[in-house]
């Protein structure tokens, strides 16, 4: 038979879905496509992304490959398609002759597709995961309301802040608000993200690195959609390019995660300091000061993420906020005047004792903290004496010849004293390379002692010259090459010496020889009293087969203990991580961890601060300080590992290792203690982020280094008593805390959160809507559902290659998954594709159906409604609301990134609806799933000649209602709520430029002043003000237009019908007494009596009004909802028979039932004409009846009664 496409002579509007389609069926590449049509692979693209299309003549061709495609003359029987416009929009009237099912396929696609109205919660649903009430709040009460997300997420460490941004990414793209995602994070922790992104919530995110840019742009191409790439390989100038070029798409959200590390300070003098993290931020968020950084996109939506928001320094905690609005927020001064009501809709903050359970218990297991201390052997004793006295030497004379490198340098011997004789050995054996090396260059002529004295005076302003343990936290270090940062820090800082001469230079060479050779004899002993005392604990029966957590500062400690280990037998039961592995190893590492002892599993990890960023091991309970960090943060850092939600274990132990002793020892001992008795007077872990400010303008390494030179520890011990209080702690935390917008308690809400999850419960789609939808598209593609569709299934190609598109999507799946489907949640390591919308196959198989169907289903079919009285139309369409945004920066789209710019409509809301239509024209918007409570009809286009002479102008009615009565009020209802804002936000914006104004006036004067003092480079600072100041006079014009016209950019685009149906009163008397009102009536009453006797609340549901009022859906699947107590309810289905007859359960009801099964019953009411109704209660009827039907789910009496509870 002819095709449609054919006989019209028109190319149809799907034109470019279709080309893409049948391409990628051929495995073709887009020139190969175009070598098989004769025409430029330019041509083939631009067909696709509809910039251009094809002649009639060509699209000719195009069916005969889809043909050749599909096996089959065209998608479906085409002879029913309509014409359509240049627009789209329909030339003649649908023919309403196609099968039902393929209509009902093509809309459920869809439906599901858009499955967040069907239940609020659907990212929930679709994830392995089940979210915490403090996420919840801030994903759907907060950050899911704002309608262009600039927010800081500052909940404490472990509480799941990956988890939100997941659910949060889920259902933005579910609602289709966003496509294009970027993820910038530490290096160490772009392995979790692209872990948790796709095992949690089944996002192929693509992790792109620095190697990626000789292959192209890695920001181009579908496969970029998201992406995660690690904050300083995205600072580097060739990817920063990359990212910028014309070519690239923007990103609607980008999330920085421990985004405190996007660091900027004001200096003294009043200059800020930037690093390039944070002008990488800058650049992405459109908050760039220097143009020449700036890209010519920005993300619309803006997502921080750290755990420290502000660590005792003002400065860098509103540099943090200025990234979110950089207009508004441009100074200080501008964020101090920012009410905090307005700040609430840019941050959240919920600290570890404000987070509770559903039933309002803690998360966070009890915390215990101990020191172990031990003596020294008196050959360690020897090692100890003589290194402190070299310690004490070298800074002594350090501090008469003022060089800093040098006092640096012994710091590091000192930690590395304290850690363990092999890394103390090793830290000799550099410092006598490098003492080597100057020896080499003196002798050689290379270096004068005047030259010596200036080196070491240019090694204290090189990059590398700071103590890495002090200024940075773990978090913020830093892995390159294999390298950690400290590492690379330490060998800076071994170079550093307080030689003037060839002469000392030998002498100190000798003495450290001297001091390497003892600690090598020390460790070649193989006795370590630490070490020793650590075994003390791993043989302990209190601590029998329990995993243990070791942190030690150095790679070199980590490599002894893990030999120390092995060496003792227990070779396959170590794990260890240090910063010169890559993410996939370290994952190896924590898997191996992460295994159960009795299945191969390790009992002890062994890892460096650095390594343990990021990584989760809940799993285990004890944890082992081996080194004592400098910076208390540090210790909370690695706390925070396994004091985090997910821990099984009651209490989780902290055991420090102390040599009480020595003079270090006193005060890291006397630190140890009061932190903890701090801790615990405050009930909150808080005192390890405020301790820097307790001890300001001093810091703990000057008190180790007081320690070895001044042989004070006990005055030094005290020193920390007077410093460190509970008062001053507690002060401090009120003064942090003040700085954070109050964001209200976890505990007052979980009463309505418990009553919203029980209602999603009650809505969700999963299974049984995506199995029901699988069970009858599957067949109209040419599969089959093969094996248990309550576990695992095959889905099996009935022709010739209908299933080879599945090939390409299962690679990415492990090997034993692939071919293994569920629509359940995968239990931990189950191998399986789980099926949803949003999932990769599910999503390819529900556009086939689209593709191939659409037309079929805009051609539209009949259904049978038993309630009609008179025939009606429904039509169901896409609608958009959106704006028209003044900058392409803020596009969303497919194609290009010139499509995106040239198109500006960035959308606000995206839905599926409904319209009911009477033949007279009258309009309604009418429940979604009220189309799977109806029947097709089995007739030809003859029959219904009156409604096919209508169809056009209905259709083209419905199309002018849904703009005048729905989309038309949604963006009247917008313009007003932004224009009920205006003035406050236009005042909020115009203060932020008066304090920017202000503060350039005031570095102008400052400038000027020493320019005409003489300072050359003051007068060329001087000019960059003055221009700066043109530029925001400027900037401040354009931010004042552009927020004076977003009222009037709001539009709406036009609807886009997907299906058209005629559904017409049922003639079947059969069904017209399944479906008798009165009839129903009683049967309602026999069933809610029964209720009630029983001691339950019962809640009619059964008509559209009544559903809503309780939170569900127009038409829930159900008739009753009956409680008892706080168990879950019951959702009851009522069917009611005049005497004893079959039943009917319609779609809606099957896919109900599969849902809830359990907690889902089926009450039939037999004999309702009589005077006495018999009930029959059925408990999981899906199980017992609907699953096993033959031939549709119209059940006879004989299955009922036999099902029934007896």
């Amino acid at each position: 038979m002819p095709s449609k496409d054919l006989t019209s002579r028109q190319v149809p509007p799907d034109f470019s879905k279709r080309i893409l389609e049948v391409r990628g069926k051929l495995g073709l590449t887009q020139v190969s496509f175009a070598e098989r049509l004769g025409v430029s692979h330019i041509s083939v693209c631009r067909w696709e992304k509809g910039k251009a299309k094809p002649g009639f003549s060509l699209w000719k061709q195009v069916l005969k490959l889809e043909e050749e495609a599909y096996g089959v003359t065209g998608p479906t029987s085409q002879e029913l398609l309509p014409t359509f416009r240049e627009d789209g929009t329909a030339a003649e009237a649908p023919s309403f002759a196609c099968k039902a099912d393929v209509v009902a396929s093509v809309v459920e696609a869809e439906r599901l597709g858009f499955g967040h109205l069907a239940n609020p919660g659907f990212a929930a649903e679709l994830s392995l995961i089940d979210p915490l009430p403090h996420q919840r709040m801030a994903v759907y009460d907060v950050m899911l309301k704002q309608p262009r997300l600039r927010f800081l997420l500052a909940d404490d460490a472990g509480a799941g802040k990956t988890i939100m941004a997941g659910l949060y990414i889920r259902e933005m793209l579910a609602r289709r608000l966003i496509r294009r995602v970027l993820v910038v994070s530490p290096a160490g922790l772009v392995g979790s993200w692209l872990r948790e992104m796709r095992r949690l919530f089944n996002l192929a995110f693509r992790l792109v690195v620095g190697g990626d840019v000789r292959a192209g742009n890695p920001f181009v191409g579908e496969d970029a959609d998201l992406v995660i790439v690690s904050v300083d390989t995205l600072t580097g100038e060739k990817m920063l390019s990359k990212i910028g070029a014309p070519e690239v798409v923007p990103y609607d959200l980008v999330i920085f995660d421990e985004a405190h590390k996007l660091a900027a300070r004001r200096n003294p003098d009043g200059t800020i300091t930037k690093t390039d993290r944070y002008r990488l931020a800058e650049a992405l968020c459109g908050a760039a000061s220097d143009d020449s950084l700036a890209l010519p996109w920005q993300a619309r939506h803006v997502l921080l993420l750290t755990a420290t928001p502000h660590m005792g320094v003002d400065y860098p905690y509103f540099a943090l906020w200025r990234l979110l609005e950089p207009n508004v927020l441009a100074t200080p001064e501008a964020f101090e005047s920012y009410p905090d009501e307005a700040k609430r809709g840019h941050f959240i903050r919920r600290t570890k004792e404000e987070m509770v359970n559903f039933e309002g218990r803690p998360l966070y297991p009890v915390r215990e903290s101990h020191t172990w201390t031990f003596d020294l052997s008196p050959a360690e004793e020897d090692v100890y004496k003589a290194t402190t006295e070299y310690m004490r030497t070298v800074y002594n004379r350090a501090r008469i010849l003022n060089r800093s490198a040098a006092r640096l340098a012994m710091s590091v011997f000192q930690r590395r004293l304290a850690s363990s004789s092999y890394a103390l050995m090793r830290s000799f054996e550099r410092r006598i390379q490098k003492l080597d090396e100057l020896i080499r260059q003196i002798e050689s002529g290379e270096l004068s002692a005047e030259e010596l004295a200036n080196q070491q005076r240019k090694l204290e302003s090189s990059r590398g010259f700071r103590d890495v343990f002090e200024s940075e936290t773990a978090d913020e270090e830093e892995a390159e090459n294999g390298v950690e940062q400290n590492e690379r820090a330490e060998d800076t800082l071994l170079a550093g010496v307080v030689a003037t001469s060839l002469a000392e230079l030998e002498e100190e060479r000798a003495q450290v020889e001297k001091l390497r050779r003892a600690a090598e004899a020390l460790y070649e002993s193989g006795e370590e009293s630490k070490f020793n005392r650590m075994l003390e604990a791993f043989r302990d029966p209190q601590f029998a087969d329990e995993k243990f957590l070791i942190f030690s500062e150095h790679r070199d400690t980590v490599e002894y203990i893990v030999t120390r280990l092995k060496g003792l037998g227990y070779q396959d039961q170590v794990a260890s991580i240090h910063g010169g592995m890559d993410y996939r190893e370290r994952e190896q590492q924590v898997d191996f961890f992460r295994r159960k002892t009795t299945e191969g599993g390790a009992r002890y990890m062994v890892c460096t601060d650095a390594a343990g960023e990021g990584l989760n091991m809940q799993f285990c309970r004890l944890m082992i300080n081996y080194d004592i960090p400098w910076n208390p943060a540090r210790i909370e850092q690695r706390f925070g590992r396994i004091h985090r939600y997910g821990q099984k274990a009651d209490r989780v132990v902290l055991f420090n290792l102390v040599a009480s002793k020595t003079r270090e020892g006193k005060v890291l001992k006397r630190l140890l203690e009061k932190l903890e008795a701090i801790r615990k007077a405050l009930t909150s872990d808080k005192v390890f982020d405020v301790i820097g400010a307790q001890f300001e303008g001093i810091s703990l390494r000057d008190l180790m280094i007081r320690a070895v030179v001044e042989d004070n520890a006990d005055e030094l011990a005290d020193e920390i008593d007077h410093r460190l209080t509970k008062e001053k702690a507690l002060e401090t935390l009120r003064r942090v805390e003040q700085r954070y917008p109050r964001t209200g308690d976890v505990a007052t809400h979980l009463a309505e959160h418990r009553l919203q999850l029980e209602k999603e419960d009650l809505r969700r789609l999963l299974p049984g809507y995506v199995r029901r939808f699988l069970e009858k598209a599957c067949p109209l593609l040419g599969l089959r559902l093969e094996g248990d569709l309550d576990g695992r299934f095959q889905i099996v190609a009935e022709q010739r290659g209908a299933a080879d598109w599945m090939l390409p999507l299962l690679e990415s799946y492990p090997e034993e998954a692939r071919g293994q489907f569920t629509v359940l949640k995968p239990k931990e390591g189950e191998a399986a594709v789980f099926l949803h919308p949003g999932e990769r196959v599910f999503d390819r198989l529900c556009s086939l159906v689209q593709s191939r169907f659409g037309p079929l289903a805009l051609a539209g079919s009949v259904f049978t409604d038993p309630w009609a009285e008179a025939p009606y139309f429904v039509h169901v369409a896409r609608v958009k609301v959106g704006r028209n945004d003044p900058s392409p920066t803020l596009a969303l789209g497919g194609g290009g990134a010139a499509e995106a710019r040239a198109s500006h409509f960035t959308p606000l809301d995206c839905r599926l609806v409904a319209v009911r239509q009477s033949l007279a024209g009258e309009c309604r918007e009418m429940a979604l799933e009220q189309l799977l409570l109806l029947r097709g009809v089995e007739s030809g286009p003859v029959t219904f000649d009156f409604a096919r002479q209508q169809g056009l102008l209905a259709v083209e009615r419905a199309k002018k209602w849904l703009m005048t009565e729905l989309l038309e009020p949604q963006v009247e209802a917008r313009r007003k709520e932004l224009r009920a804002t205006l003035p406050q936000r236009l005042e909020f914006l115009q203060r932020g430029f008066a304090y920017h104004e202000a503060e350039l006036a005031i570095e102008r004067s400052r400038r000027a002043e020493k320019a005409r003092g003489g300072d050359p480079r003051a007068r060329h600072l001087l000019e960059r003000v003055k221009e700066r100041q043109r530029n925001l006079a400027a900037q401040r014009e354009r931010a004042i237009a552009e927020l004076m016209m977003e009222p009037d950019l709001v539009r709406a685009e036009a609807p886009e019908f997907i299906a058209h149906a005629l559904v017409v009163p049922s003639t079947d008397p059969e069904e017209r007494k399944r479906h008798d009102r009165e009839v129903e009536k009683i049967a309602m009453l026999k069933a809610i009596g029964f209720e009630e006797e029983h001691g339950r609340q019962v809640v009619d549901v059964s008509a559209p009004e009544k559903a809503v009022l309780q939170g569900l859906e127009a038409w829930p699947g159900f008739d009753l909802l009956s409680r008892n107590g706080t168990d879950a309810p019951r959702a009851i289905e009522v069917k009611g028979r005049a005497g004893v007859g079959e039943i009917e359960v319609s779609d809606n009801e099957w896919a109900k039932a599969c849902n809830l099964r359990d907690r889902y019953w089926l009450y039939v009411v037999f004999n309702c004409a009589g005077s006495h109704p018999e009930l029959h209660r059925i408990q999981d009827p899906f199980g017992k009846l609907i699953a096993r039907a033959k031939g549709g789910i119209v059940l006879d009496a004989a299955s009922v009664l036999q099902a029934a509870e007896r």
